[in-house]
């Protein structure tokens, strides 16, 4: 790829241009006209697409996307551009797969080819903030589930009862208590060494530049996130964090979202603009991996018929076309609690997994509700992705498989029920599920069977 200071200085000489041209003359056009030249085309009658020739052109069109419209930088308001041979060298130097983590606790994180026998890497995460006495139980609770390859934390709401504001003492403060808690939770469930993606709760460089420190902190064999500005944007600060991160040694994840109904447009813009998104976060952000969350603009989900179609086409655009290795993150309507939300996490891994995708799983309530998700339904998703992959299945079975899900769950999703908060489906001192939420989830899961899931176990 192009050295990390050759893109450092890109972003101070690129071609000169306002956001608004970026965006209106640029970036739109070329997504649009990349869309209309390989003839893309949503159908909602196959939200988990078997075509492979529709997913080689979702690719070249992200291609042609990246290296027409750059990459734009808000605070020098330049263009990062790239050539087809630089793009061509990073994909071929691109490492396959990395092992992360520690001890008897390292796992392996790669990439997966579509219809993947192997089971896909789980990064489990609520993706919410939760309240200060909380973070310690709902970490020990995610980090008791069987199936977790890798750990992304909850944020940090406030920091001795003070709310936390970003750019100041407190978020230093709340990434300090984050790091640490984290460390913590991980040593008393017995799992030192597991693969840790921190701190969310440190939302600017210097707090994340801040808990680098392998005795109580963020280490070396943990991940770190840099995510992009709406839409193909970068920053200072979100360069500040790819360079440290590059220079401390630790695995980084590109965090992306093209928005469905924003200036991607409708399905087919969207699926390409969330595959170039992997260009994006390999050449300019230096990652080791993608983490995609592509997301509706009115539901904030990606559980919706659009968003799986979405989710399956740009996953296996990347396993087909190249050696990246990328995490699909769900986005459910409904709340813990609900039969909906289980639906729900249950199609997202089955598409991600048979589309060649890791898992990470899963955002609840829209991901707007505090205090609003469980390990539950992320035991559930992790367990549909190994058992999709295990029984082999394909894109076709899949494909009816979610289809009969939606059934269950779409016509809900405009008024989804919020659901319960940890506290009401988990026993807090013990971190372990209340008897009626894990007696509601073993139903679900004889019904995903009765579809034609053979569970592991």
């Amino acid at each position: 790829m192009a050295p990390m200071w050759d893109v450092v200085e890109r972003a101070f000489t690129g071609p000169f241009c306002e956001e608004q041209d970026y965006l209106s003359r640029r970036l739109i056009p070329a997504l649009q006209a990349a869309v209309k030249r390989h003839r893309i085309k949503y159908d909602p009658a196959t939200p988990v697409p078997w075509d492979d020739a529709l997913a080689d052109a979702v690719w070249q069109a992200a291609v042609e996307l990246f290296l027409e419209a750059g990459v734009y930088h808000q605070d020098t308001h330049r263009i990062i551009l790239f050539s087809e041979e630089e793009v061509r060298e990073a994909l071929y130097a691109a490492p396959e797969s990395y092992t992360v983590g520690s001890g008897r606790d390292a796992r392996t994180f790669g990439r997966r080819e579509v219809e993947d026998a192997r089971p896909p890497f789980c990064i489990l995460s609520p993706d919410i903030t939760y309240d200060e006495p909380l973070f310690l139980p709902v970490c020990l609770a995610y980090l008791r589930e069987p199936l977790l390859d890798g750990f992304c934390a909850p944020v940090l709401e406030s920091f001795l009862g003070e709310k936390i504001k970003a750019y100041t003492p407190l978020e230093l403060g709340g990434s300090l208590e984050h790091a640490m808690s984290l460390r913590e939770a991980a040593r008393l469930i017995g799992r030192p060494g597991v693969f840790l993606v921190a701190v969310g709760t440190a939302e600017s460089d210097s707090a994340q530049i801040s808990v680098s420190q392998e005795g109580w902190g963020v280490r070396p064999t943990d991940s770190r996130l840099v995510g992009s500005i709406t839409e193909f944007m970068t920053n200072n600060q979100l360069l500040n964090k790819a360079v440290h991160y590059r220079q401390y040694g630790c695995f980084s994840g590109s965090l992306t979202g093209a928005i469905y109904g924003g200036y991607a447009g409708g399905a087919e813009g969207t699926a390409v603009l969330e595959t170039a998104y992997h260009l994006k976060g390999l050449l300019v952000h230096f990652c080791s991996y993608q983490q995609n969350f592509p997301f509706h603009l009115k539901y904030g989900s990606n559980t919706t018929r659009e968003l799986l179609w979405v989710t399956s086409v740009y996953s296996q655009a990347i396993a087909r076309n190249t050696r990246l290795v990328q995490t699909s993150n769900g986005f459910a309507n409904a709340g813990p609690g609900t039969d909906m939300l289980l639906y729900e996490a249950a199609a997202h891994a089955l598409a991600s997994t048979v589309c060649g995708a890791n898992l990470w799983e899963i955002a609840t309530a829209r991901n707007k509700c505090h205090n609003r998700a469980t390990p539950l339904e992320a035991r559930l998703a992790a367990e549909v992705g190994h058992a999709a992959a295990r029984m082999r299945l394909t894109r076709r079975q899949a494909n009816e498989i979610v289809l009969k899900l939606l059934q269950r769950y779409e016509a809900g999703i405009p008024d989804a029920p919020p659901g319960r908060e940890f506290a009401e489906c988990y026993d807090v001192a013990k971190a372990r599920p209340r008897p009626e939420y894990l007696d509601q989830y073993r139903r679900v899961k004889r019904e995903l069977g009765e579809m034609g899931i053979r569970f592991c176990y």
